[in-house]
């Protein structure tokens, strides 16, 4: 829940505070800062300039580069990472920590280049791939590279504790979870096998997301990236699996209002609009296939839309009584969590 200036002084005006506590109320909010991004000029200069200079060494990164050979792209790595821990420390000293964080996710994002780097240097890399490919193409050639950045990833999160370093720990995780069906099919894409693979990773990257909300249930919002990255693997290795029968598309519809489910329950919107995205693409398939010449489908379709507007509108009324219930039951850590995100 946040509370603006404007609230404040509304409190004032209707004496639930006076001015004088109004005042010590925001210079205590100045003195703490939230690690958070805020959507305003100063922010997005950050991360604009941020995400040119990541996606500079990462996406963006041009066959030019390998004329330095393996062991130039090793060192030119490295005085950039050294570059960066600079940076983030000058910019934490300043207290500005969402440059710093921004730093310290551009070292980890050097991590597979400075591997890619080392492994050509030593003569330990496949002549028909190079570097540009890694954030383009599925091979069992960066599982490596991967788990160097993760290790990398994992200590930067522990010395500098920046939510926003679980960013590229949660996208190389989604990585890994692709090239490692390409490692177990031998390199060559079964799309079952690949499916499979996407589904059991998702759930073991959003039961770590978990884990990591729990742990951080009192402090900032480690969770947010590791879910987002923990449903997209969960949800795109359930979509692109083959149906079938209708039974199997019905159970899909059934998983996909669980996200919703779990969405609310844990106040993340990813589980939301990844759950809703899945039941669209289900009804479209109803109104495509099964029902495609049915004049009651439609009808039917408003009826139940209305129908869970209904279901809102009941659910508004009784939700802080049913949600007191659902929680007494709880263990304490999930409890504290889930207030504590409803409060944010």
């Amino acid at each position: 829940m946040k509370i603006t200036s404007a609230q404040l002084g509304d409190a004032v005006e209707k004496g639930i505070i006076n001015e004088e506590q109004l005042q010590q109320l925001l210079t205590l909010a100045r003195q703490n800062p939230v690690l958070g991004a805020r959507f305003d000029l100063t922010h997005i200069l950050y991360y604009l300039g941020g995400m040119l200079a990541i996606g500079a060494m990462t996406l963006f990164m041009t066959l030019g580069w390998e004329s330095f050979g393996g062991w130039g792209i090793f060192v030119i790595s490295c005085l950039y990472a050294i570059g960066g821990i600079s940076l983030l420390d000058f910019f934490r000293a300043r207290e500005a920590h969402v440059p710093a964080g921004i730093c310290a996710v551009f070292v980890v994002a050097l991590t597979p280049l400075a591997i890619y780097g080392l492994q050509n240097g030593m003569g330990w890399w496949v002549p028909d791939a190079v570097y540009r490919d890694y954030h383009r193409f599925i091979r069992w050639n960066w599982v490596f590279m991967e788990l160097g950045t993760l290790a990398t990833g994992a200590v930067m999160a522990w010395r500098y504790r920046y939510p926003f370093l679980l960013m590229p720990i949660g996208a190389t995780l989604w990585y890994m979870s692709m090239d490692l069906s390409a490692m177990l099919t031998g390199g060559r894409i079964d799309r079952e096998l690949a499916s499979l693979v996407s589904v059991w990773f998702g759930l073991i990257h959003i039961l770590f997301a978990f884990w990591v909300d729990i742990r951080s249930r009192k402090s900032a919002d480690y969770g947010f990236w590791l879910y987002l990255f923990g449903v997209m693997t969960f949800w795109g290795g359930l979509s692109s699996m083959e149906s079938s029968g209708e039974w199997s598309r019905f159970c899909y519809m059934l998983v996909n209002l669980g996200l919703i489910g779990m969405g609310v329950l844990f106040v993340r919107k990813v589980f939301v609009i990844f759950g809703a995205l899945g039941i669209t693409f289900y009804l479209g398939h109803l109104a495509a296939t099964v029902f495609k010449d049915s004049w009651f489908f439609p009808i039917s379709l408003t009826s139940i839309g209305l129908g869970i507007i209904l279901l809102g509108l009941w659910w508004q009324r009784h939700e802080q009584a049913l949600t007191a219930s659902f929680q007494r039951v709880l263990p304490a850590p999930l409890r504290e969590l889930l207030q504590n995100r409803r409060n944010t």
